[in-house]
């Protein structure tokens, strides 16, 4: 996908959004998929789209055990850095599913270019419609997107319902202290910023709990975040300055407002990030 009609359809799906147009969960996961499909959200944010990269990905795959053809689940998969890691590094069976065409597209593409598409595939799916049966997988990760899934109950159920008994779930995630929270953040804007939504450590806990999952082991990581924020402030700041044509339909002034106020969040210690693993019993 173009980064012009990209912008385009992020105007529409967020005018509807506060129009209250669509249902808010909807038009929700929609802006959280058009905008993670734009390609110049890499500039912003690096190859993997999450706070920690390639490192805490590794990280998570060390502490899931993961071993070569464990059959994983990579939910809200993006552009598929997390998937080709597991199958290149790890030599596990990966599928990684996204609500977002764009990204599902960019993903394969990397997949062949790593040489591992024979181990991985990428689909569009929904979090909280999960397309497969019951007891499919060994492992299910997702990084940086439970925090962005607006009926975190059922995506969690989804992901109990679709491992085997003694499979395993990672996540790396944004932790919050909602009551804490500016208003500004509250909308679309801080969704997107992956933290309007996000929920404290001991909620996350008791939604996988509830699921059905037993939580083995939480660490925090609060300075990848603070380093991920830090990241796109600098990059905002310098686009800015560049004031190329391209970006003249960007509120890019908006956008360092929203992530100086992230950063605030987080520097209070109101918000971290978090590696987390659970078993299905």
């Amino acid at each position: 996908m173009s980064t012009i009609p990209s912008l385009a359809v992020l105007g529409d799906v967020v005018a509807a959004y506060q129009a209250g147009t669509a249902g808010d969960a909807e038009a929700a996961k929609s802006c959280c998929a058009v905008v993670y499909g734009i390609d110049l959200v890499g500039l912003f944010l690096g190859e993997s789209y999450h706070p920690g990269g390639v490192e805490l990905t590794r990280r998570l795959a060390e502490l899931l055990a993961l071993e070569a053809d464990h059959h994983v689940l990579d939910v809200a998969s993006g552009v598929g850095t997390t998937a080709v890691l597991l199958a290149a590094e790890r030599r596990a069976c990966v599928v990684g599913i996204d609500l977002g065409a764009a990204q599902v597209a960019r993903a394969a593409t990397r997949a062949t270019a790593a040489g591992v598409a024979d181990r991985v595939r990428f689909e569009v799916g929904d979090a909280e419609r999960l397309p497969f049966d019951d007891g499919t997988f060994d492992v299910l990760v997702s990084e940086c997107a439970f925090c962005t899934f607006p009926d975190k109950p059922t995506a969690a159920r989804e992901a109990a319902r679709v491992l085997r008994p003694g499979g395993r779930l990672g996540l790396t995630d944004v932790w919050l202290h909602p009551d804490r929270l500016e208003p500004d953040l509250s909308n679309i804007a801080g969704r997107i910023a992956c933290i309007a939504d996000a929920r404290p450590i001991p909620e996350v806990r008791a939604l996988l709990e509830a699921a059905g999952l037993r939580v083995d082991h939480v660490e925090r990581h609060d300075d990848v975040l603070a380093a991920t924020v830090e990241l796109v402030a600098t990059r905002l700041r310098a686009l800015r300055l560049l004031d190329l044509p391209l970006l003249r339909s960007f509120d890019l002034r908006r956008a360092i407002d929203i992530t100086r106020s992230v950063g605030d969040v987080v520097a209070r210690g109101d918000a971290g990030y978090l590696a987390l693993v659970a078993t299905k019993p």
